[in-house]
């Protein structure tokens, strides 16, 4: 059987040229910054697809949350002619949602409920938007309501294993970085662009990696319709 981390050998070296580019400013970092989730949503279909039975609808939310982290991240380049932030947030409030179904749905990957530590997640949220708010204007409601996807994805993954967890940690870090960037310019450093980068792409690859190996270690099978709509199975490895 396949180590399940060599799949995703190619998102960690392009993770790691793409912010290496950004720590650099150089102009080459945009397009490494779009074949990151295409190479994530490929190890995902590598290993998954392999499962037997093959978890379908798990596999599904899973890469569709992922290609809608894809269009936040060229939200410029996807959506040209619309503003910029609106779609981003769009984008990636659909992943989080994504990545909560997976965790509260899909048996095998949460392990128990919320841990008392992830309480803290809530007084991030509300410190941030305190912090933020005097800077957001009309965009106030869109970054709140994005904030409480970040963090219910920060939450949810408190839940799973310590791979997982981390992966929402990193994941509400680099958020909450990049949001000061956006509404708090002047407050921020040059390098924290590539901080940005590191703690992202650090939260999307752990987040993943540790769903995956949930739903390829599970060796029962738990459905459940999403929506009325296509069952989500969770199989064990072939």
């Amino acid at each position: 059987m396949t180590r399940l981390w060599i799949p995703f050998l190619p998102y960690a070296v392009i993770s790691a040229v793409h912010v290496g580019l950004r720590l650099a400013e150089h102009p080459l970092d945009y397009p490494t910054k779009l074949l990151l989730m295409p190479t994530l949503a490929l190890a995902v279909l590598w290993v998954m697809l392999r499962v037997r039975p093959v978890p379908r609808g798990a596999t599904i939310v899973l890469v569709v949350s992922i290609a809608c982290s894809w269009l936040g991240d060229g939200a410029a380049f996807f959506f040209p002619g619309l503003p910029e932030l609106p779609m981003m947030l769009l984008s990636f409030g659909l992943a989080h949602l994504g990545y909560v179904f997976l965790i509260w749905k899909v048996p095998g990957i949460a392990r128990g409920g919320f841990p008392r530590w992830s309480w803290i997640y809530v007084g991030a949220y509300l410190a941030l938007i305190i912090t933020l708010w005097p800077h957001t204007g009309s965009l106030l409601v869109p970054v709140m309501i994005y904030g409480l996807l970040l963090t219910a994805t920060a939450a949810f993954a408190a839940r799973c294993a310590p791979v997982v967890a981390w992966g929402g940690a990193w994941f509400l870090v680099s958020d909450a970085i990049l949001a000061f960037r956006i509404f708090v310019p002047e407050a921020m450093p040059g390098w924290t662009s590539g901080a940005v980068m590191l703690t992202y792409t650090l939260g999307q690859g752990l987040l993943v990696y540790g769903i995956v190996s949930a739903l390829r270690s599970r060796t029962n099978t738990g459905k459940v319709t999403p929506g009325g709509g296509a069952e989500v199975s969770v199989g064990s490895a072939g």
